[in-house]
């Protein structure tokens, strides 16, 4: 009897509890969508700086009538040498005036690879002095009337308590670091003119010269760095500078194929010898070196600027000669510039121009000054700022052309392949393939109105915007 009673109990309570239904099974659980595309985003506002976006981008194939942009790696075009920034003098003062610490976290987010990082991966330096530096010297500086043929006298003294040990300490973050010298002057015993403001290199030291930079190299890969570019002069039309030096392209033909390459060859130096290193305005300069065989033996690239011309002039030399080697390395930010003007213009012509234009290279010119954008010579640039302002209360600001080089720098290591993509509209963009196989694509948005778009890849794609003025780098594997 007591049985039948729990059993009577158990029916009465499980009917009370479920009306005598069982519960309908659980519709399954929608699959999670998860992010394949991390996208970074500056804004011409300031708004948004080097900021990653927190939303999630997947690719896939439900249409919409957006335009897109095709990337591809069935075509591929130059191997990226390296992002960066000219190491002036003055870049070199102002960072080591950091305490320790201070200029230790500064190096660590220029050049390091953590997620803080942007990853600078190509440095320019001077031969001697440039414009950006307290004052100017060579190497070989003398009393007046004094020569030193046999470079007796020779002595990096000048560079050893900046350049040099600043260097030293960027090469222990990265070891692999590209860097590429260029001189502003020869020593003025060597000119026609004996001053360092322009004035030209006297041919009966030209061997002379030609050793002095390769006394140069060799001391410099003593030190533990080596110069794995080396242009003959900078910027050879513009004599003006403190300091500075004319070399016609007739000049520097002849001081290639007679003096600085043979020494080069003979002296066992591997430092590609790379010309021009001046305007976009005139391709011919590097072309009539190149059109010498004696001179384009000992020559493996042309560099640019782009403070006049127009960046295309680079391909115009790549096709001339396009087994030889295109390097963009110079342009400034000035001190009266506007930040979302300065990151469009240099977007579009220094990042994406030159590297859509078969340069290895995009870099800006001065890695850091002073509030008051110093030091520079007498003469020397007065309104060109730093990518880094160190203040006098020992910290540091990041300028736009921080921003501009760290959308590339982080993601482009060197060994990467440029490879295709199309450009739609005002939406400007190159897109690369790096070592490691990840995708890169970076995007201006060159309009002023916000663009929606795709970005298409295997034949799925992901829609994103871009409001008038920004930047986008988007990376996926």
């Amino acid at each position: 009897m007591k049985g039948i009673i729990s059993v009577l109990l158990v029916l009465l309570i499980w009917s009370c509890t479920s009306d005598g239904e069982t519960d309908p099974p659980k519709p399954p659980e929608p699959p999670q969508v998860e992010n394949e595309v991390d996208f970074y985003l500056t804004k011409g506002d300031q708004s948004q700086k080097f900021a990653k976006q927190p939303g999630i981008l997947a690719f896939g194939s439900s249409y919409n009538a957006y335009a897109s942009i095709k990337v591809s790696t069935s075509e591929t075009y130059q191997t990226v040498a390296g992002f960066g920034f000219t190491l002036t003098g003055g870049s070199a003062e102002v960072i080591n005036s950091l305490t320790a610490s201070k200029k230790q976290e500064l190096l660590d987010m220029l050049f390091g690879k953590g997620e803080n990082a942007i990853g600078i991966s190509y440095l320019r330096i001077s031969v001697g002095a440039s414009d950006l530096n307290s004052s100017p010297y060579s190497y070989n500086d003398l009393p007046a009337g004094a020569t030193d043929e046999d470079l007796s006298e020779f002595s990096l003294e000048k560079d050893l308590e900046d350049v040099i040990p600043l260097l030293q300490e960027i090469l222990e973050i990265n070891p692999e670091i590209g860097i590429m010298a260029t001189p502003w002057s020869a020593p003025v015993w060597m000119k026609d003119n004996q001053s360092f403001v322009g004035g030209s290199l006297q041919p009966q030291y030209y061997d002379v010269y030609a050793d002095y930079l390769v006394k140069y190299i060799k001391a410099m890969e003593e030190l533990g760095i080596e110069i794995h570019a080396l242009t003959p002069q900078n910027e050879p039309l513009h004599a003006g500078n403190n300091p500075s030096m004319h070399m016609t392209a007739a000049e520097q033909t002849n001081f290639i194929k007679n003096s600085l390459g043979p020494e080069f060859a003979e002296a066992g130096v591997a430092t590609d010898i790379i010309i021009y290193d001046h305007n976009a305005d005139n391709p011919g300069y590097p072309i009539s070196i190149l059109n010498d065989p004696l001179a384009r033996q000992y020559v493996a690239g042309s560099a640019f600027h782009l403070y006049a011309g127009d960046i295309s002039a680079l391909s115009t030399v790549h096709d001339a000669y396009p087994n030889k080697d295109i390097y963009f390395t110079e342009q400034y930010t000035s001190s009266t510039g506007d930040f979302g003007g300065d990151l469009k213009w240099h977007l579009r012509n220094v990042i994406i121009g030159s590297m859509r234009n078969w340069s290895k290279t995009a870099l800006e010119w001065n890695l850091a000054n002073d509030s008051s954008f110093g030091p520079h010579t007498d003469g020397g640039c007065t309104t060109c700022k730093g990518a880094i302002t160190v203040n006098s209360s020992g910290t540091y600001t990041e300028n736009v052309g921080y921003y501009i080089i760290a959308h590339a720098s982080k993601f482009v290591p060197p060994g990467s392949v440029r490879i295709s993509s199309n450009i739609i509209g005002n939406l400007q963009n190159v897109a690369f393939r790096t070592p490691s196989g990840v995708k890169v694509l970076i995007v201006l948005n060159d309009g002023n109105s916000s663009e929606n778009f795709n970005i298409e890849y295997n034949g799925e794609w992901i829609t994103t915007s871009l409001s008038p003025g920004a930047v986008g780098t988007y990376v996926w594997e």
